[in-house]
């Protein structure tokens, strides 16, 4: 895959992406807004559930340490199905320092990653009670969108437990940006 840049209006030459590099610039920053809205979510609210079958904002909020994992065990061939999700902890403040760290310990090991190391496939479902082989590469992809979607789930959340919701993609009610 390649790109041309231009720094004054004309094109340079192309210059090769490599897919992690993308990958690690798009984590960085959907990370980072992630967390802007973890730590803006009141921790007394953490048991918030908007309706009977909606999970509680802390289980939402645990969504997010358990994808970074789940992409850390893809990445080092050790991804196993069917352990279920580990209780969220009970403190909004643990949860948020578990994601961090988890974040810690994903951004090394993608940093550290070959190319080799992100070939072959993770055994990960496809459909209602059926698994299939999925490129590692796109698990990954497949993973940060999900938590993108749970953060967007979090932020409704956030607007109903009387927090501010901060910038996501753009200004938001309670961090205009005029």
């Amino acid at each position: 895959m390649t790109h041309a840049a231009s720094t004054n209006g004309s094109a340079t030459a192309a210059l090769p992406v490599r897919e992690m590099g993308r990958f690690l610039a798009a984590y960085r920053r959907e990370h980072a807004t992630t967390e802007k809205v973890l730590r803006a979510f009141p921790p007394e609210q953490a048991d918030l559930r908007p309706h009977e079958r909606s999970s509680a904002a802390r289980q939402v909020a645990w969504t997010f340490v358990v994808e970074e994992r789940m992409m850390l065990l893809a990445v080092r061939n050790e991804l196993v199905l069917g352990k279920g999700f580990t209780p969220p902890p009970e403190s909004w403040g643990e949860i948020v320092d578990a994601f961090a760290a988890q974040h810690e310990e994903l951004l090394r090991q993608l940093e550290g990653a070959s190319d080799a190391d992100l070939q072959g496939t993770v055994r990960f479902y496809v459909a209602p009670r059926q698994t299939g082989d999925i490129p590692r590469m796109d698990f990954l992809w497949f993973m940060l969108h999900d938590q993108i979607h749970h953060r967007g789930q979090l932020s409704v959340y956030l607007r109903m437990a009387g927090g501010k919701v901060p910038s996501i993609y753009g200004p938001s009610a309670d961090e205009p940006w005029t």
